[in-house]
């Protein structure tokens, strides 16, 4: 099971959550991040799932002894770790070093297909923040809203 999660650093972490500000984040405390970033947060009211391909924050259990009984079903791998990407990914040699995460080389938010040929390796303070701000500038607009382009740290647009 340890493939499935990363463990960075506390201002790995902290970084990586400046985009997602916009969330109920609050005081919750993060206790687990998976090899796609996702992050899962203990509050006051149980543990909580930092979403990053949703874009969302949700309570999906009240206690980590609950949390690790779903991670060791595989609907909760598949479900919550990606676990089918990250299994491809190790047996193709596609390895993660320290700082590093599994992202989707196009955000699915912006039209990339969840699918592992989207799948790349990316520094996960990037793949947080990139992720935070597509989520963050989107989520006012009407479903079905198409995305023309985006700008990264002042790069070209980009799109699909």
């Amino acid at each position: 099971m340890r493939m499935f999660f990363i463990q960075p650093s506390d201002d790995e972490i902290s970084r990586a959550l400046e985009a997602w500000q916009w969330l109920p984040i609050g005081t919750k405390k993060p206790i687990l991040v998976t090899a796609f970033g996702d992050m899962f947060l203990a509050g006051d009211q149980g543990v909580w799932f930092l979403d990053t391909i949703e874009g969302n924050l949700k309570r999906i259990c009240e206690t980590e002894d609950e949390l690790r009984e779903t991670l060791e079903t595989e609907d909760g791998q598949n479900h919550y770790l990606l676990a089918g990407f990250v299994e491809r990914a190790q047996r193709e040699d596609m390895t993660l070093a320290d700082g590093q995460c599994y992202d989707f080389k196009l955000n699915p938010v912006v039209g990339g297909k969840i699918e592992y040929d989207n799948v790349e390796v990316q520094d996960f303070v990037v793949a947080m923040n990139i992720a935070g701000q597509l989520h963050g500038q989107v989520r006012g607009m009407p479903n079905g809203a198409r995305v023309s382009g985006f700008t990264v740290d002042g790069e070209s647009p980009a799109g699909p």
